[in-house]
């Protein structure tokens, strides 16, 4: 693992830890092989007491991880091979376990952190942005849901923001992550030298994020979230996927106006089987423990590839890229309430 062209790159420095996302050509997408690399250099050093903290990072400048390799999968099912359901239930328990994890571990969130990416980063202790990291919980684009955790900490952003993310699949920015609180501190990437430099000097009498401090403010611009909090709130609180985008439609306040009618494009070329479910999904995680979310996600990986349109996704947007997916259903009002309530039935 500590070879350049290893998956995942792992290495100690001074008394941390670090792990790196290695294949920068994929945008770092997490393979089983890298889960079960990272799952096992973190128990390695769980009880390593050399170890006082652990950094998750992403090789090349574009990308932490960009989930996770959902072609190799998709591939997987054509092919009628096994594996699937192992790749989610082995990429929940590492995620779990990160949030779990005995030590402090920074996510260094540079670059595009989607899906997988989220799974992992959400779950450290220290979630660093600079600006050039994009956010997302894209799944709703290529017929899925929000997994790896999404269903637990979506529906737990400020308002309706979670919903509204998890149903368009809309990307934010560092400052738009730091309102939601989907990361914790900001640090511009110029300073990501000097970042390596201080992590080398630490030790645990001394508090990693205040040690962090030290490397000073981050300038960002102000948060669209922000701005954008009332309307989110209005609009995203609607009791199913038709009534939201009704909703969108009949905004006329100037300052939202722009903003809902490009939402209603959005959702109108998302799946509306997967939006309607991730609405679901999303309510019911607002309640639930983060393990029992994670049950409830695997709960419906089960039955997805099957049931749901993640093939269809798949296939239009990255395998024959003609961007014409043939939902099913294809419009929103066609979405059969008994259909999404089927999906959670037995949990």
């Amino acid at each position: 693992m500590n070879t350049g062209t290893a998956p995942v790159i792992a290495e100690v420095r001074g008394h941390i830890g670090h792990l790196t996302l290695n294949r920068p050509a994929g945008l770092n997408a997490l393979t089983l092989e890298m889960v079960r690399l990272l799952r096992s250099q973190l128990e390695q050093w769980a009880t390593n007491t050399a170890i006082q903290a652990v950094v998750l990072r992403g090789a090349g400048e574009r990308a932490f991880c960009a989930g996770g390799d959902i072609r190799g999968i998709y591939d997987k099912h054509l092919a009628g091979e096994p594996g699937i359901e192992e790749f989610f239930s082995e990429e929940y328990a590492l995620d779990g376990y990160i949030h779990a994890y005995p030590k402090p571990v920074l996510a260094l969130m540079d670059g595009f952190v989607l899906g997988g990416g989220m799974g992992l980063a959400q779950g450290a202790s220290i979630r660093l942005v600079t600006e050039r990291a994009r956010l997302g919980m894209p799944e709703t684009g290529i017929g899925y849901f929000p997994d790896v955790g999404g269903s637990y900490f979506l529906p737990r952003l400020p308002g309706e923001i979670g919903i509204y993310l998890g149903i368009t699949g809309n990307h934010i920015d560092a400052a738009d992550a730091l309102h939601s609180g989907l990361a914790d501190l900001c640090l511009h990437s110029n300073q990501l030298g000097r970042l390596d430099q201080l992590l080398d000097t630490f030790d645990a009498s001394s508090n990693l994020q205040a040690h962090l401090a030290e490397l000073g403010p981050c300038t960002l611009p102000s948060s669209r979230l922000a701005q954008l909090q009332p309307a989110i709130d209005l609009h995203f609180s609607q009791p199913d996927i038709a009534s939201i985008r009704h909703s969108l439609t009949t905004e006329t306040r100037s300052a939202y106006a722009d903003w809902a009618t490009t939402t209603v494009k959005v959702i109108d070329n998302r799946s509306p089987i997967a939006m309607a479910v991730t609405l679901e999904l999303l309510r019911r995680g607002r309640h639930l423990s983060l393990e029992q979310c994670f049950a409830m996600e695997l709960h419906l990986d089960r039955q997805w590839f099957e049931g749901g349109d993640i093939v269809e996704g798949v296939r239009a947007l990255l395998v024959d890229k003609d961007k014409q997916p043939r939902w099913n259903p294809a419009h929103i009002d066609q979405v059969d309430a008994g259909r999404v309530a089927a999906f959670f039935a037995d949990l």
